[in-house]
């Protein structure tokens, strides 16, 4: 062992150095945790091509008009996720195109999702009930009484090792 001019011992050193390094690599895991939700993503639809996955090709049909944006989110379909504020997955949003839309939406791994839909026609960001739209995978229905929430059980799609495609049909009031 060696000694520094103050006649401490190298190896507490050399120690604490380590442990330093492993508190470090301690805090970093729960933000690796946090960074796999909010992902904002663009619509690459090559990430959709045959030999990827897991992940959803979803097509939105029924978009009434090309204005304003329309925005895709992808959940994991379970009570402490679906819906969940701050714990979509990822999130595309792109300027609408009325008619039918085609997004890519890769996934971390094989599992159950459900994706989200909403069509906010002017773009100002908020929900207006009365002009703006919504939908969901599996096309369950909306109403009064589930306050356009259904069970993660009604929208949950299973996706293995590659990609699947759905259909989701765009509802307004």
């Amino acid at each position: 062992m060696t000694t520094s001019p103050q006649g401490s011992i190298a190896m507490p050193r050399a120690m604490s150095a380590a442990l330093a390094m492993a508190a470090a690599v301690g805090l970093a895991a729960p933000v690796s945790a946090q960074a796999e939700y909010r992902n904002e993503i663009r619509n690459e639809m090559g990430r959709c091509s045959a030999d990827k996955g897991p992940g959803l090709m979803v097509t939105v049909d029924g978009i009434k008009a090309s204005s304003g944006k329309v925005r895709v989110q992808a959940y994991r379909a379970n009570s402490g996720e679906w819906l969940v504020k701050g714990k979509w997955l990822s999130r595309i949003e792109v300027p609408a195109r009325a008619g039918s839309m085609s997004f890519c939406v890769p996934l971390p791994a094989s599992g159950t999702y459900g994706v989200a839909v909403r069509h906010d026609v002017n773009g100002n960001g908020e929900t207006d009930i009365r002009t703006d739209g919504g939908a969901m995978s599996n096309n369950p229905s909306i109403n009064i009484f589930n306050l356009g929430k259904p069970s993660y059980t009604k929208v949950g799609v299973p996706v293995g090792g590659s990609v699947k495609s759905i259909r989701i049909q765009m509802k307004y009031m």
